[in-house]
């Protein structure tokens, strides 16, 4: 089974999806971006070099899993219009071909090591994931699915952004080292498990903080959603996914003493007040919901640049029990998605505004 007809409007949010999550990869291979130097070795030297000469279990296995999206988004977008094989087909080239551009320009960083086997890895990531999406669109409730987004969401130009916009900022969420929808990176000293947490004083302008950065996702699904009342049940399921992964990346990664740092007291209570300060908004007009989310961006900006020190990426790497750089490129990729997101928000903002302006003077009569 194909995708149904209506669901080839939207396939926007899919090539949205491929756009970002390419833009992450690129920094995550490509970071810190300085240094750029000859190496003595030429590319081809990479790839005929032994694979065992770079080869790892965790690169293996990090490479693979992080292009597995790639090709499942890339196939996703390509089979709305090419039959499985092909789309299989495509996507798993386009991930090879990319996986060679990014070892290439590595081999220009010295802080970066190009290898054949990361080549073969990420290859093989975007295969396996070409093969799952495949799997995937034949499924009956794949389609009902992608058919219930669509009736969920308004209609128009720029709702597709905006969900992934929605999705960017649970991706930045999920970073176990800062607390709940917070933006400041956890630094606090503890060294065993029980350990007695020295006394910080609280921080009311983190509290504001989360309780913006609750509003700007709030109010954005509000926006997006054709009805209302179904923005807090999306909120509600936002924050469920975003604590779920959370924890569980927390178990994952970090040591047993850091596991619940993420959830202060600071978190609770922007989280508590943020609810209200929704629920309020959400009875006022459309314009005012524009007016109050674009005002939580700029209060947003101004807190976190201007009122908090977030610290660096590098301040939360004791946290973790693994010492691998790819939590160092994490960190500091979810800290840029952070301070990406809001400007990107405001943009939207302002584009739809526009938009909604155009076309409210295009209906008007002619007198």
């Amino acid at each position: 089974m194909s995708y149904s007809q209506s669901a080839k409007p939207r396939s926007l949010l899919r090539r949205y999806l491929v756009a970002g999550y390419a833009l992450l990869i690129v920094y995550a291979s490509l970071a810190p971006f300085f240094g750029w130097q000859e190496q003595g070795f030429t590319f081809f030297e990479v790839i005929v070099s032994p694979l065992a000469q770079t080869f790892t279990a965790f690169d293996a296995v990090s490479n693979l899993l992080a292009y597995l999206p790639f090709g499942t988004l890339l196939a996703l977008t390509l089979s709305v219009h090419l039959d499985a094989r092909r789309s299989i087909l495509w996507a798993t080239v386009a991930g090879v071909l990319f996986s060679v551009a990014m070892e290439y320009l590595q081999m220009y960083l010295p802080s970066r090591t190009s290898s054949n086997t990361d080549i073969l890895a990420n290859g093989t990531g975007a295969f396996l994931g070409a093969v799952l999406a495949a799997i995937m669109v034949q499924r009956p409730w794949f389609v009902r699915l992608t058919e219930w987004r669509i009736g969920l969401f308004r209609q128009g130009a720029g709702v597709d952004f905006g969900l992934a916009l929605v999705m960017l900022w649970m991706f930045a969420q999920i970073n176990p080292s800062m607390p709940m929808l917070g933006n400041v990176f956890i630094t606090e000293s503890a060294h065993r498990v029980f350990a007695a947490m020295p006394e910080e004083p609280f921080n009311v302008w983190e509290s504001a903080a989360v309780s913006l950065n609750l509003m700007m996702a709030g109010l954005l699904l509000l926006l997006l959603l054709r009805e209302r009342r179904h923005a807090v049940m999306g909120l509600v399921l936002l924050l469920g996914v975003v604590a779920l992964a959370k924890f569980v990346a927390a178990a994952v990664l970090l040591k047993s003493w850091a596991l619940l740092l993420w959830l202060n007291s600071e978190a609770m209570l922007g989280l508590i007040v943020g609810l209200l300060l929704m629920g309020a908004i959400g009875w006022l007009s459309r314009l005012w919901v524009f007016r109050a989310t674009a005002l939580a961006v700029l209060s947003y900006l101004v807190l976190v640049h201007w009122t908090l020190d977030t610290g660096t990426p590098s301040a939360a790497m004791r946290l973790y029990y693994w010492r691998y750089g790819h939590l160092r490129n994490y960190n500091g990729l979810s800290q840029t998605v952070s301070s990406l997101f809001p400007l990107l928000l405001g943009g939207y903002l302002w584009w739809a505004r526009a938009s909604r302006r155009q076309k409210e003077g295009r209906d008007e009569p002619l007198r």
